[in-house]
């Protein structure tokens, strides 16, 4: 019970296409050399990754009845996350991501039809309450609803439950929503559209987060990137440098890993240095594998990591 986490956000599955040159120009057809279809959307993600990292973890998300849906129930299957919050839309496909990437720029086009996760309501997050109440951590996400957000932190908050809110995409939003938030995990371009401060290092990062420790949040973690994280409450501040676990390869999918196993490490009873130091290790361990889902490291690796870098 006490290292359960719930995660309310969005399932969508990634169509890439690989191509050696430049973005086609419109009307024009080109020929690709690889194709991938995996998981996407930051909750699943972030499900993935806290469940890798040690916790029990229930997602609430909205999939359709179809292919695409069929793959969310044997990702969670085979990866042990529980699969009893998902809601089968009779109505809407599961969302997708078209995804263009050009060998030669590194440039992609990327198209998103969020289909059923866009369309789970308040009254089916009200309805997965048992879900919430009975974790020890709840996060979510902006890629959902904002109402749907706002409503499975402020149940999470009223059944005593730690919140985290990880606000991705930033959205413009009812200031009620931040005294929901025990903590916010912004990365810097988040954090700068969120408080209009700018944000390119850990001295630029304490003033933004002191905003929104202004705006009633309990704690702020500021994702650095190679710099590791930034961590204030209204007792200290503190940056925590970043680790390192080898060559990077592929950097997507870093914040859900960072969110992910941070809130697995606060589910078990860690303290919040301890939490984003874990945090630190899970995404350092990520960046070195190719994907999102797929890099997302168990938690021996973490350990191990923790364990050599100490």
């Amino acid at each position: 019970m006490a290292h359960r986490v719930c995660i309310l956000g969005i399932f969508v599955a990634d169509l890439t296409f690989v191509a050696p040159g430049a973005l086609p120009r419109p009307g024009e057809t080109v020929l690709g050399h690889d194709f991938r279809i995996g998981p996407g959307g930051k909750g699943s993600n972030q499900a993935i990754a806290a469940r890798r990292a040690g916790a029990d973890v229930t997602l609430i998300a909205k999939i359709g009845a179809d292919t695409f849906g069929d793959m969310a129930h044997d990702l969670y299957a085979a990866e042990g996350v529980s699969d009893r919050g998902l809601i089968d839309s009779k109505t809407h496909p599961t969302g997708a991501a078209g995804i263009y990437l050009s060998e030669a720029t590194g440039e992609n086009a990327i198209v998103v039809t969020p289909g059923a996760a866009g369309a789970i309501t308040v009254s089916e997050v009200e309805a997965a309450k048992d879900h919430i109440s009975s974790a020890a951590v709840f996060v979510t996400q902006f890629e959902i609803p904002l109402a749907v957000a706002e409503t499975g932190l402020r149940l999470a908050k009223t059944l005593g439950v730690k919140t985290i809110l990880n606000p991705a995409p930033a959205a413009q939003i009812d200031p009620t929503i931040w005294t929901y938030v025990d903590v916010v995990t912004p990365n810097e371009s988040e954090a700068e559209a969120l408080t209009g401060c700018k944000v390119s290092g850990p001295d630029d990062a304490a003033i933004a987060a002191q905003k929104f420790l202004d705006l009633g949040v309990g704690a702020v973690v500021i994702t650095l990137g190679a710099n590791g994280a930034f961590l204030m409450t209204s007792e200290r501040s503190l940056h925590v440098p970043a680790l390192s676990a080898g060559q990077v390869v592929e950097t997507t999918g870093a914040g859900d890993s960072f969110n992910g196993a941070m809130a697995a490490a606060l589910a078990e009873g860690q303290g919040l240095e301890d939490a984003v130091r874990f945090g630190n290790a899970a995404a350092a361990i990520s960046v070195t594998r190719p994907g999102t889902a797929p890099s997302m490291p168990h938690r021996a690796e973490i350990d191990r990591l923790l364990k050599q870098q100490t």
